[in-house]
């Protein structure tokens, strides 16, 4: 069947199903699309009363906002072994942030996303995209499903293992700034929307934390003989790093993204400390990753696999990690005041929040290239 290319979102119809008209409607909010800060999306000039807290955290945002232009810039230039275009990254984004539920986010990649023209509207390109999504979607909302059969599905639609390890690194890309924008709008004391009718996704089973199996690579990693100069240099930047020797040799088939990755986190780990710690052993308890749960929960294991709703009502700690981590467009100022009250300073609340959204994003990342079953 002839393929034929037309513009807007016709991508979701076949070709006897597309739209009469060809112009697609304009964002709701256009002007996001032309931010100059795309990871925190403007946040810096409303939030005047925590400027000093912006300039004291100024190279993890850095950090973050490089990833930013990695994952998303303003043009992608495809190949035979990277085929992820710019509309697949930015349709994913849009994704991701809907579910997740921070306007901010979805204003700015919906606008972003407006104007560029879809794949053509063949069967192919629409069964490439829509399996893009649903993969997506599913490590957004609830990360314990996916399975080998859901990385299966993405090769069979024709994505490389540096797509699959770029898609899984942009959807935990994300996760993480949905959060860190969902805490610092708390701070600020910014309504949430609030939304009748919309429940979380169940919690991870407890079950599955408990079982003893090891990490094993859901895809074929990098060997050392066919590393590029890129790879092997974001290989070296990486030896030492706590818990990524085993998935190192696997992301470092997007070289960029992963010491983008390891630098961040590395400056996120300087600010960390007890609380910390338990914040992202509820993230991973909450998701069901297995690696990162059995190294981070030490003496709160079992009290977090009985009940963590029990332990949100005994440390604020927990309900805080707890409430990020399952729903961040229900995260208000409401959440932090228990804190407050305590006498924690905003930069030690944000450290809090970094922890929980960077946990967000390792949970994800290790759970889908690694726990698969």
């Amino acid at each position: 069947m002839e393929q034929r290319r037309s513009p807007g979102h016709d991508h979701w119809f076949y070709e006897s199903q597309t739209r009469p008209h060809t112009s697609a409607a304009a964002p709701l909010v256009p002007e996001a699309a032309h931010i100059h800060d795309r990871f925190l999306l403007g946040l810096q000039q409303e939030a005047t009363t925590l400027q000093p807290l912006l300039q004291q955290f100024q190279p993890v945002l850095l950090a973050a906002r490089d990833l930013s232009q990695i994952l998303l810039p303003d043009a992608v230039q495809t190949s035979l072994t990277h085929t992820l275009t710019l509309y697949d990254r930015l349709s994913t984004a849009l994704t991701v942030a809907q579910v997740a539920g921070i306007q901010r986010l979805c204003n700015h990649y919906s606008a972003r996303l407006n104007p560029l023209p879809g794949p053509d509207s063949s069967r192919e390109s629409n069964n490439r995209l829509t399996q893009i999504t649903q993969y997506a979607r599913q490590l957004a909302m609830q990360p314990e499903l996916i399975t080998r059969n859901s990385i299966r599905a993405l090769d069979d639609v024709g994505l490389t293992e540096p797509d699959i390890v770029t898609l899984n690194q942009l959807v935990g890309f994300i996760s993480y700034q949905a959060r860190v924008v969902a805490g610092l709008q708390a701070m600020m004391g910014v309504p949430v929307r609030w939304i009748p009718g919309v429940t979380p996704p169940p919690d991870a089973s407890p079950d599955a934390l408990r079982c003893e199996e090891t990490w094993q690579h859901a895809l074929k990693p990098v060997e050392l003989r066919y590393a590029s100069a890129d790879q092997l240099a974001a290989i070296t930047y990486c030896q030492g790093i706590h818990g990524l020797d085993d998935a190192m040799w696997l992301l470092v088939h997007d070289a960029r993204v992963l010491y983008g990755w390891a630098t961040l986190g590395q400056r996120l780990e300087e600010h960390y400390t007890a609380d910390e710690t338990l914040a992202q052993a509820v993230s991973a308890r909450l998701l069901g990753c297995r690696l990162r749960f059995s190294r981070l929960a030490e003496h709160w294991q079992e009290p977090l696999l009985q009940a963590v709703d029990d332990l949100c009502e005994q440390q604020p700690v927990v309900a805080i990690a707890a409430q990020l981590t399952r729903m961040p467009d229900r995260f208000s100022a409401a959440h932090l005041q228990p804190l407050l009250n305590d006498g924690w300073p905003h930069a030690r609340l944000f450290t809090l929040v970094q922890a929980v959204a960077f946990a967000s994003w390792q949970d994800r990342l290790l759970m889908a290239l690694g726990e698969t079953r």
